[in-house]
């Protein structure tokens, strides 16, 4: 099945939301948010993946990026593909009081896709977009900073710890990424 969010322009700068299967709230663990960060760093180091904003949730992930060797599409399957192994095995291995229904839950997803091994973590949409006015970029990234404000977790966008917001605010923040510089564009 496709979508209307497709990736055509494979260096373009897009607005990507990758989210968990059932929006199962994974990410509501640290050793699970510390997967993706550490994959985002793997992936800027040796990928050719430009992150410019980003913020991890309960059970999905917002990003602004671009691939500076225009495989955003690899860049992408790569990243989901080696976190839902991490993920499960992290699983599998930590004391998890949701293993068994959270491996339910991903075996049964799998079952649903024939392209699925045995457990599918990620929706196969990256809900792309590509962003093309820097009105629009700001618009995306204040979206993606506000989104643990609106969900009521921290009372200002750079207090959230898993949130490009802390590298827009120039705080201390698990992963160095470029901030945008736009015209007219202010942080709080």
């Amino acid at each position: 099945m496709t979508t209307g969010y497709q990736i055509k322009d494979q260096e373009g700068l897009h607005f990507l939301t990758f989210q968990i299967v059932d929006w199962i709230d994974i990410f509501t663990r640290k050793v699970y948010k510390d997967i993706i960060i550490d994959s985002f760093k793997y992936s800027i180091e040796n990928k050719g993946f430009q992150i410019f904003a980003y913020v991890i949730m309960s059970n999905h992930i917002h990003l602004v990026a671009q691939s500076s060797i225009g495989r955003l599409s690899d860049n992408i399957r790569d990243l989901k593909k080696f976190t839902s192994k991490r993920i499960i095995s992290t699983i599998l291995e930590v004391n998890e009081s949701r293993k068994e229904w959270l491996l339910n839950r991903f075996r049964f997803r799998a079952s649903q896709h024939s392209r699925n091994e045995v457990y599918q973590v990620w929706t196969h949409e990256n809900h792309a977009m590509l962003l093309y006015s820097n009105e629009f970029i700001r618009e995306k990234i204040e979206y993606i900073h506000d989104n643990p404000v609106r969900a009521g977790i921290v009372r200002n966008p750079e207090d959230y710890l898993y949130s490009s917001a802390r590298n827009y605010a120039s705080l201390e923040a698990p992963i160095d990424i470029p901030v945008l510089v736009l015209p007219w564009f202010t942080y709080r």
